[in-house]
């Protein structure tokens, strides 16, 4: 068990929750939960915050996220962190305060990263800025390089990959509603995949 599976399950214990409970109030399979808190499964930032709010304590509980003083952000000097356990490193590129909905960050994802499968209300758009991402929404795949963009609900199930031996850059922007997100359960959203969900600047190919 590592540092963030000891917290999440310290955590859940204070409040006596089981993980039937807490997978209810996140949104978040008690499966993914269980592996999480064993160490054998590092969720990405957004899984973490539908986690820490069903929780009832911020992100920074599980991470050490430095503060940005001011809304400017300077390439030589922009703020960097990752998940304890993940390979990803976040450039925080956006600020959290009173009246912004909107958060961004720019992820460097190195070579054979694979997300989980995530379910959550609010929306997405990634930008690839370097590289190549394998991206999966509902039953569709989208193959992106450098200069795609992909805009979804993320009530639809979604995951990406890094699936060369080459690091990747993206540019992702996003509006989460995590207080909602148990709302949506993995059933409910098998349905979602409505073109009118994707814009898609690739073709996608979808699979067999």
């Amino acid at each position: 068990m590592n540092e963030l599976g000891r917290r999440m399950r310290r955590m859940r214990h204070r409040l006596s929750l089981t993980l039937q409970e807490l997978g209810a109030k996140s949104g978040v399979s008690v499966g993914y939960l269980s592996q999480v808190e064993r160490g054998n499964a590092t969720p990405s930032l957004g899984t973490l915050s539908q986690i820490a709010t069903a929780l009832g304590v911020d992100v920074d509980y599980f991470i050490a996220k430095p503060q940005t003083a001011d809304s400017i952000t300077r390439s030589e000097h922009r703020a960097r962190f990752a998940i304890a356990g993940s390979s990803i490193e976040y450039e925080q590129i956006g600020i959290a305060s009173p009246g912004h909905e909107l958060t961004s960050f720019i992820m460097n994802v190195p070579p054979g990263y694979q997300s989980e499968v995530v379910t959550h209300v609010g929306e997405e758009i990634i930008y690839v800025l370097d590289g190549e991402i394998s991206q999966t929404v509902g039953a569709r795949d989208y193959l992106m390089t450098a200069g795609d963009s992909l805009h979804y609900l993320g009530e639809t199930p979604h995951c990406w990959s890094n699936k060369t031996d080459l690091p990747a850059r993206i540019l992702w922007v996003g509006k989460m509603q995590y207080e909602k997100s148990a709302q949506v359960g993995p059933q409910q959203s098998q349905d979602r995949d409505t073109p009118d969900n994707l814009v898609p600047l690739r073709p996608s190919l979808r699979r067999e």
